[in-house]
């Protein structure tokens, strides 16, 4: 398994910190980036700081969500649960997921307005389009409908995504948007709603109206197009959100 690989030896110019002060940090693997957090390893058989940090997230994908997600709400209990991961780590990696979000937040006026479905396919592009698993997303956006990100809140099948509304307006509420677009892909294209899709919208703008976080559109992605629900259902009729 390559969780045994040691740190010293990879060589010097391909190890993570090498790597990062050379090319920095985007270049770098998630397991990587959490290498340089723990600066050493342990845990099961003895792993390098890289492996540990592979392990970390094999164990949070436990919980059927992106790692990365389950990572932004851990506490340090949860962490610690992890073989090979003590408090002086944990609490590397917390104080890590936190100045993060600090950053995220923090970020400058002049943001990206989204006026239109096409404007929102665009912000999503990278994180859907071109999928070959279904992902659920979200658009979020202050009251002038400027960018304040984008968040992938769940990974599904071929052909099935799994997102709850308490879990989409959860990371709405964290990262303190006022009004919302939501997306999903199709990796087959066809970008006509299903069934579920609809009955989706339905609770998602009944929840956004009982909340005060407008819903401003639901997209379709896939094969480089987009639909927009908003746009082809009488759904926000049903459900005026005060947009």
């Amino acid at each position: 398994m390559t969780y045994c690989l040691r740190i010293a030896d990879i060589p010097t110019n391909e190890r993570p910190r090498e790597r990062l002060m050379t090319h920095g940090p985007k270049i770098l693997a998630t397991a990587e980036l959490i290498a340089i957090l723990l600066g050493t390893g342990q845990g099961p058989g003895k792993l390098s700081a890289v492996g540990l940090g592979q392990y970390l997230l094999q164990e949070l994908s436990k919980h059927q969500r992106d790692p990365l997600a389950v990572l932004r709400e851990v506490t340090p209990a949860e962490l610690m649960q992890i073989p090979g991961i003590g408090p002086a780590k944990a609490t590397s990696i917390l104080a890590a997921v936190e100045l993060g979000k600090r950053a995220f937040q923090s970020r400058p006026s002049d943001l990206t307005l989204i006026e239109s479905p096409q404007a929102a396919a665009a912000a999503l592009s990278h994180d859907l389009m071109w999928q070959t698993k279904e992902r659920f997303a979200v658009v979020l956006l202050d009251v002038k409908n400027r960018l304040l990100g984008t968040q992938v809140i769940s990974i599904g099948t071929a052909t099935e995504t799994l997102a709850s509304p308490r879990e989409i307006f959860r990371e709405v509420i964290r990262q303190g948007a006022t009004r919302v677009i939501v997306a999903h892909n199709h990796p087959s294209g066809n970008l006509e709603p299903s069934q579920e899709d609809i009955e989706l919208t339905r609770q998602l703008l009944a929840g956004a109206k009982f909340l005060e976080i407008p819903l401003l559109d639901h997209l379709i992605l896939g094969n480089g197009n987009h639909q927009s629900l908003r746009e082809v259902t009488t759904l926000w009729d049903e459900y005026p959100q005060g947009d």
